[in-house]
């Protein structure tokens, strides 16, 4: 028997392939769904979608049977609620835009599910995200994007150490995603045409300020001023939980032509407006750094530089400016660079590193 690998199961189509693909490679393959939501309140609202709801368990449970593997449910609510969720609020409460699948994927798919895997015996785990995994000249572990560059995760996928990488397979990346629903119908893979998840799957209804006032039990920032960046008072906002850098919609203010969120200052619930030139700007400074291709960044590096995950990239110079701290300096301007979201360095189609995004 070939070594063993655990595949984390959706029940989408991606994940059903990566299964399929690896039992075809030899590999020992076991079917694991994480059971990440709360309640079954939840669970039925995310029926129709999410890629942990019930009917994920449902689905990855007839094709593991079709792919005659032996398939489990693990339940990972602690390690999601902490990791995830928790920190999804937090974030929000602070003024800032977080990325609750970055956080998932390294705490909670990654860490959590690898340890588990490994104490089942498992060499590997595997997904289906679309992304590939290289081992470098200089010994390191690097993401490179996928096939696909219309559905490269490799941005959602930064944050993962040396450890994980070296213990992970992907076998998607090196696909088309057209390709995968052709070999999932060839194979008669059971959800072949299920469409992909889009929204936040602890969110299914995409309303995050009500989510928060929820897990806060109301204890959220009230109404405050929208201001000008000198502070002049223009009206009143619903509370900072409500808005994002950059956003345009739903600002309600009578200004006679498009107006954007410029910076969000939890400290006096203040959400400042702009131009739309104002959302533009030319350096960002981050920290909670991760390197990936390279072991670090001493001095000044030259990478492409995405700023959220529908980025195409920009070129910026690097600069080690802290102990956990490194400023971009874009080439052009970008726009709505977003405190607490990620920010990835990329060169060559691989991944140097990342960090969070303080300014």
């Amino acid at each position: 028997m070939g070594k063993k690998v655990v595949v984390g199961m959706s029940g989408g189509v991606d994940s059903s392939v990566a299964a399929f693909l690896l039992k075809k490679q030899g590999y020992d393959v076991i079917g694991v769904t994480m059971q990440i939501w709360q309640d079954e309140a939840t669970a039925q609202v995310e029926e129709n979608g999410g890629c942990c709801g019930l009917s994920a368990v449902d689905d990855a449970r007839r094709v593991a049977q079709m792919l005659d593997i032996p398939y489990y449910v693990m339940n990972f609510k602690k390690e999601f609620k902490e990791n995830v969720m928790d920190y999804f609020v937090g974030e929000y409460l602070c003024g800032r835009t977080p990325n609750p699948c970055i956080a998932c994927n390294r705490f909670v798919k990654w860490e959590s599910l690898l340890q588990r895997s490994m104490a089942l015996g498992a060499d590997y785990i595997a997904t289906g995200h679309y992304a590939r995994i290289d081992k470098l000249d200089n010994g390191r572990y690097s993401l490179k994007t996928s096939v696909t560059a219309a559905k490269d995760q490799t941005y959602a996928l930064y944050n993962l150490t040396q450890e994980q990488l070296s213990k992970t397979l992907m076998p998607v990346g090196e696909y088309e995603k057209d390709e995968i629903r052709r070999i999932a119908e060839v194979e008669g893979i059971p959800v072949a045409h299920k469409k992909d998840s889009q929204e936040i799957c602890f969110i299914p209804d995409n309303d995050y300020a009500s989510f928060i006032e929820r897990e806060t039990n109301g204890s959220v920032p009230g109404e405050g001023n929208f201001v000008t960046k000198d502070g002049i008072v223009l009206g009143r906002h619903k509370g900072i939980t409500h808005y994002t850098i950059g956003q345009r919609k739903g600002l309600n203010l009578a200004m006679g032509h498009p107006v954007f969120v410029t910076e969000i200052r939890p400290d006096t619930d203040e959400v400042v407006i702009g131009e739309a030139e104002d959302v533009f700007t030319s350096e960002l400074v981050c920290n909670k750094l991760n390197f990936m291709a390279i072991e670090d960044i001493k001095d000044t590096y030259r990478a492409l530089v995405k700023i959220r995950y529908s980025h195409k990239g920009a070129m910026a110079t690097l600069k080690r400016i802290g102990e956990d701290e490194i400023r971009c300096v874009f080439d052009e301007p970008v726009r709505a660079v977003t405190p607490g979201q990620a920010v990835v360095f990329y060169e060559n189609g691989y991944i140097l590193g990342g960090g969070t995004i303080v300014k």
